[in-house]
């Protein structure tokens, strides 16, 4: 493939379910060899990239400056390091960094529930009363981002933080009212 030539935007998450879906088709197809051929075939490119991936790690954090922030802020980059078991950040940092992507919707993270992969978070108050109409947009942002760089979230529950009571201001009486 030349340069020149464009190609369409890889997407982690669509890959992987196409990937699945190829691999159950085989197992309907009757014919175990297939099935064990299929899977033999998915592993090695699987440990073939994984090994590619870890020397481009170690290439890069051993150069001047650790070029490696830009690598783990690349969704594609950042969920073949997760996909891999390379990324060098904790669970924590990479659902920072990916609700981080979604600043628009202002969540904070509560708690992560790891048997159900369910992840907590509290999207602040805008000012406006009762629920924010957003929680839905907020919910579905957050999944989007942290299926790149935090797969292991399946889930998440958005709650909208209590809106702070208004202040009460308390002066002294006008003059003349007493």
């Amino acid at each position: 493939m030349s340069a020149t030539t464009a190609t369409a935007p890889v997407n982690a998450e669509q890959t992987g379910r196409k990937v699945e879906e190829v691999l159950d088709r085989l197992a309907t197809s009757g014919d175990p060899a297939v099935t064990a051929a299929a899977e033999e075939l998915v592993r090695s490119l699987m440990d073939f990239y994984g090994a590619g991936l870890a020397r481009i790690l170690h290439l890069l954090s051993s150069a001047p400056g650790d070029p490696s922030a830009r690598l783990l802020g690349d969704e594609l980059v950042a969920s073949l390091l997760v996909l891999h078991e390379l990324h060098p950040e904790d669970r924590d940092t990479r659902i920072v960094r990916a609700l981080d992507t979604v600043r628009e919707h202002a969540l904070d993270v509560m708690d992560f529930d790891e048997p159900s992969g369910t992840l907590r978070v509290r999207a602040r108050a805008s000012g406006g009363c009762g629920r924010g109409s957003g929680d839905e947009d907020a919910r579905q942002a957050a999944e989007a981002a942290l299926a790149c760089f935090a797969p292991e979230v399946r889930a998440v529950r958005v709650e909208t933080a209590p809106a702070e009571p208004p202040l009460l201001q308390i002066g002294s009486a006008p003059t003349g009212a007493r």
